[in-house]
């Protein structure tokens, strides 16, 4: 899209799409389509955060729920979120005090999801946790707030090692987030 929109038109139009778009300061971005193995990362993790929430009054939704980060004036759509009650969004599809937000990497957006991105949902008061992980290797970045509003950082890689979700109380081991992801060959030169 190239003319701007205001939030309220991108709602409107938004709901009326049969893709998804991402709303940032008046322009419209596209989400582009991903690969199987962004689909099976997103799957599993959800999966398996909505297993540990079950009995527990805090909802996990997958790829199809927008976040509203009105001090950003950004709407995203993040692979998972989960959000604990009382749920707050302008309306059913969309929430604005999520607790957790994960992306699974795309190289076309692995920069600003790390970067820009996050300094957006950084801006949500509700968030407590944030992680990104990446498609083509078991790693993941999962960054706490602190009780004092910084921001901490933990580098997870190998399949063997496991997230401790602050945001929810429980960990996830990195082997049920990447079953059957199959990883592409690393050349190595020697």
């Amino acid at each position: 899209m190239n003319e701007k929109m205001t939030l309220e038109e991108y709602e409107v139009w938004e709901r009326a799409q049969t893709e998804r778009h991402e709303y940032w300061g008046g322009e419209v971005f596209s989400q582009a389509g991903g690969t199987r193995a962004h689909s099976l990362i997103g799957a599993n993790i959800l999966g398996e955060v909505s297993q540990i929430l079950k009995g527990n009054p805090c909802l996990a939704h997958g790829s199809d729920m927008r976040v509203d980060i009105e001090a950003a004036g950004y709407q995203a759509y993040p692979d998972v979120s989960v959000v604990c009650p009382p749920v707050e969004g302008k309306s059913t599809d969309v929430i604005s005090n999520p607790v957790l937000v994960v992306e699974v990497l795309s190289p076309s957006t692995a920069d600003f999801d790390r970067g820009t991105k996050f300094g957006h949902y950084r801006k949500i008061p509700s968030l407590k946790e944030y992680i990104v992980l990446w498609q083509d290797q078991p790693r993941a970045e999962q960054h706490v707030r602190t009780e004092d509003g910084f921001w901490l950082l933990r580098e997870i890689v190998g399949v063997d090692q496991s997230i401790q979700l602050a945001s929810i109380g429980a960990a996830i081991a990195m082997a049920d987030i990447y079953d059957k992801v199959v990883f592409p060959e690393i050349e190595r030169t020697e």
